[in-house]
C-alpha cells in the first residue's frame, strides 16, 4: 500500500498575523498572541466594558472599529490622538477627574481580536471584533481623528465628539459603582419605617 503525503500548506495564511499584515497592512508582533502595534496606522482608546457600550449607542458607526477583551473595550482612532488625549480632555473640562479611560499610542500593542468568519480560540475574555476593520477599505480614513478630514466625500468621525462622550460614560460608570458600594445591601437601607415613633 502506498503512502501519500499531503502538499505542505503556507503556515501562516490562516493565522491572525497574516490577515492583519497582508490584508489590512497592520503591523504585527507573533505571540501568542498576536499583536497588533500602535501608533503606526491607529491609536486605541479603551474604557470598560458598560461605558463603551454607552458610547457606541450613543455614537453608532462614527466610532470605527471596536473590539472587547475581558471587561475592557478598545475603540481604534486616528494614529496620534494618544498625543491629544490629555490636552483634549482638559479643553473638555474633564483634565484632574478620576477616568478609567487609557489611550494606547506610539509604541503599545493590543491583542489581535481573531480575524472575522475565522473561528479563535474561545477563551474566556479572549480579544474578539465587535465591529472589524474591513479589509480592502482604507481603515484610516474612517477612524475618529482630531481634525476631520473628508476623503471621498465622506468626513471621518469627529475625536472630540467620542472622548466627550466616553469620559462622560465612564464618569457616569464611576459614580454609579460608588453609590452602589455607598448603600451596601437592600437590608441595610434607611427607610422611613425605622424612624417612625412607637
Amino acid at each position: 500500500m502506498a503512502f501519500t503525503v499531503p502538499l505542505p500548506r503556507p503556515p501562516l495564511e490562516d493565522g491572525p498575523a497574516w490577515w492583519y499584515e497582508n490584508e489590512l497592512g497592520w503591523a504585527t508582533v507573533d505571540g501568542p498572541p498576536v499583536q497588533l502595534v500602535t501608533g503606526l496606522r491607529f491609536d486605541v482608546l479603551e474604557l470598560p466594558v458598560a461605558a463603551g457600550g454607552a458610547v457606541l449607542r450613543r455614537m453608532g458607526a462614527a466610532t470605527g472599529p471596536v473590539a472587547l477583551q475581558g471587561r475592557r473595550m478598545r475603540l481604534l482612532v486616528a494614529a496620534g490622538s494618544a498625543d491629544e488625549l490629555p490636552g483634549l480632555l482638559d479643553w473638555l473640562e474633564w483634565g484632574g477627574i478620576s477616568l478609567d479611560l487609557a489611550m494606547l499610542g506610539a509604541g503599545g500593542r493590543m491583542t489581535a481580536p481573531i480575524p472575522p468568519g475565522r473561528s479563535g480560540s474561545g477563551a474566556p475574555g479572549a480579544a474578539v471584533w465587535l465591529r472589524a476593520p474591513e479589509p480592502g477599505r482604507e481603515v484610516e480614513s474612517s477612524l475618529p481623528a482630531l481634525r476631520t478630514a473628508v476623503r471621498g466625500g465622506a468626513a471621518a468621525p469627529c475625536l472630540v465628539r467620542l472622548v466627550a462622550a466616553a469620559a462622560a460614560e465612564c464618569h457616569r460608570v464611576r459614580l454609579l459603582s460608588a453609590r452602589t458600594r455607598a448603600t451596601g445591601p437592600a437590608s441595610q437601607q434607611l427607610t422611613p419605617q425605622r424612624f417612625a415613633s412607637s
